[in-house]
C-alpha cells in the first residue's frame, strides 16, 4: 500500500463517512471509494461494511487499522521532525543564567543560532539566591545552573563544564590570607542565605554543616548578587563560590581562598519537561554537540556565582 491510500485508509476508519473524509482530504469521494476498492482487492476481504446510510469497519478493517495507525503516526512525526530540522525553529528562546556565565557557553550559543538563523536568543539573569525562580515561572525557557537540579519536573542537560569551588571573604577575614582550607573550617564562619535555592544547590557552597557535624552559621540573607558582594565585602559573612568569581569581581575588599577539599561545581542547561519545544529541543542538540570539558575537570576562564 502507497502512503496517500494509507492516509486514506485510516481517515475513512476514524470519519465512517465518504463525504467527510474527501473533504478532510481534498479530494473527491469518488477517489475515495476507488482507493477503497483497489486495497480491499489487493488484500481480499472487505475493509468496510457499506450500505446507503452507514460506512463501518469490517473485523478485517479493524486489524488493519490497528496495524497500521501506529507506524503512520510514527512516520509523520519523523518527517514534520525533518522538516523543522531542515527550515530551522524560529522565534525567541528566553535563556537565563547566572552573572556573565554566557561566555562559558558561548560555543553553544554559537551553534544553535547557526542551526536556527530565524531564532534569536533573550538573555535574563538569574539570582544565585533563587535559582529556579524564573524558570519554574516560565519567564525563561532553559536556565544555565549549577548542579545537582533535582526537580522532577525538569528535564537537564549533560555537564558542560565544572568549576572549582573557593571561599569568598572579606579582605580582613582570618582566612584571607590562606593558602587554602578545608570544608571544616566553615564550622568557624557564617555564610550568606538565600532566599528560594533548593537544598541540594545550597550544600554545594554553603552546607549546613561541616563534614564532622558542626553547624555552619548563617549570616544576612540576600537575595541578589549585588547583596551577596556587600555583605562579604562588609564582613558580615563569607560565601562559597566558583573560581570564575576570583577572575571577574577582584575587588581590593575581598578575598577568593581554594576549598582544597570541596568537589568540583558541575554545570548545566535545564528546562521545563512540560514546556518543550522545538527551540527548546534544538538548544539542547546544541548544547549536547558542542565539544568541551563534561567531566570533573575545573575551568577558570567564564563567570560568576554565588
Amino acid at each position: 500500500m502507497e502512503m496517500r491510500e494509507i492516509e486514506i485508509f485510516l481517515t475513512l476508519a476514524e470519519e465512517l463517512h465518504f463525504s467527510r473524509t474527501a473533504e478532510r482530504l481534498s479530494i473527491s469521494p469518488a477517489r475515495i471509494s476507488q482507493s477503497i476498492k483497489k486495497q480491499e482487492r489487493r488484500i481480499g476481504g472487505p475493509l468496510f461494511y457499506r450500505t446507503t446510510r452507514t460506512v463501518h469497519l469490517s473485523p478485517l478493517g479493524e486489524e488493519l487499522y490497528r496495524a497500521l495507525r501506529g507506524g503512520y503516526q510514527q512516520i509523520m512525526q519523523g518527517v514534520a521532525t525533518a522538516r523543522a530540522t531542515a527550515q530551522g525553529a524560529s522565534g525567541t528562546l528566553a535563556l537565563g543564567t547566572l552573572g556573565p556565565y554566557s561566555l562559558q557557553i558561548k560555543d553553544t550559543l554559537e551553534l544553535f543560532l547557526a542551526r536556527h538563523p530565524n531564532a534569536c536568543i533573550q538573555h535574563r539573569e538569574i539570582q544565585p539566591a533563587s535559582p529556579l525562580d524564573l524558570l519554574k515561572s516560565g519567564d525563561v525557557d532553559v536556565a544555565h545552573l549549577w548542579l545537582p537540579v533535582g526537580e522532577p519536573d525538569l528535564s537537564i542537560s549533560p555537564t558542560s563544564f565544572a568549576s572549582e569551588v573557593l571561599l569568598m571573604t572579606s579582605a580582613d577575614h582570618p582566612f584571607a590570607t590562606r593558602e587554602s582550607i578545608c570544608l571544616e573550617d566553615l564550622g568557624d564562619c557564617a555564610v550568606v542565605e538565600g532566599g528560594s535555592i533548593p537544598v541540594c544547590m545550597e550544600e554545594v557552597f554553603n552546607p549546613r554543616y561541616t563534614p564532622a557535624g558542626r553547624p555552619v552559621r548563617r549570616g544576612p540573607k540576600v537575595s541578589t548578587w549585588q547583596e551577596a558582594l556587600s555583605v562579604v565585602s562588609s564582613g558580615q559573612a563569607t560565601a562559597g563560590v566558583t573560581a570564575e568569581v576570583a577572575e571577574f569581581y577582584t575587588w581590593p575588599s575581598l578575598a577568593f581562598v581554594p576549598i582544597r577539599d570541596a568537589p568540583p561545581c558541575r554545570w548545566a542547561f535545564a528546562w521545563r519537561t512540560a514546556s518543550e519545544s522545538p527551540l527548546v529541543r534544538g538548544f539542547a542538540r546544541a548544547a549536547a554537540d558542542v565539544d568541551g570539558p563534561a567531566g570533573p575537570q575545573c575551568t577558570t576562564e567564564g563567570a560568576a556565582h554565588a
